[in-house]
């Protein structure tokens, strides 16, 4: 059994569809959109086949266009799904991206640094704020 993808609602599609494509190299879909619910999602694949869905709608749900903000604050943790991780193969390719979003404007929570039970990591938070891992 593997997990198949995971799933994520952004406001902007086309932005977190090209920082994945930037920086993690994914591999886009053509987007599927469905007009009758107003949904629109792309499935973006990674090297090692795993798949990340990006979804983004602009039905009206509860009075409200789209999906809701998330109400947890991306400083803290918080019980749920909290991080994507990718392992882009050394410590100084962690290093390098790690850079490389800084130098682009991205928000590094953490790292690189070694964990006590021994990732060499870093956090970043992507455009919406989603936590990613960067590990070897």
């Amino acid at each position: 059994m593997r997990i198949e993808h995971i799933a994520i609602w952004t406001h902007d599609l086309e932005r977190l569809r090209s920082f994945y494509e930037m920086y993690f190299e994914g591999r886009s879909n053509t987007k599927y959109i469905n007009p009758r619910t107003q949904f629109e999602s792309y499935f973006l694949t990674f090297a090692d086949g795993a798949r990340l869905e990006i979804m983004q709608t602009h039905a009206l749900q509860c009075c409200a266009p789209g999906v809701p903000p998330s109400a947890n604050d991306i400083e803290q943790q918080f019980t749920g799904y909290i991080h994507v991780a990718f392992s882009v193969g050394s410590r100084e390719a962690v290093d390098a991206l790690t850079d490389r979003l800084r130098q682009d404007g991205y928000r590094i929570l953490d790292g690189p640094r070694t964990t006590g039970d021994g990732y060499y990591e870093s956090i970043a938070l992507d455009p919406d704020g989603n936590r990613i891992e960067i590990t070897v």
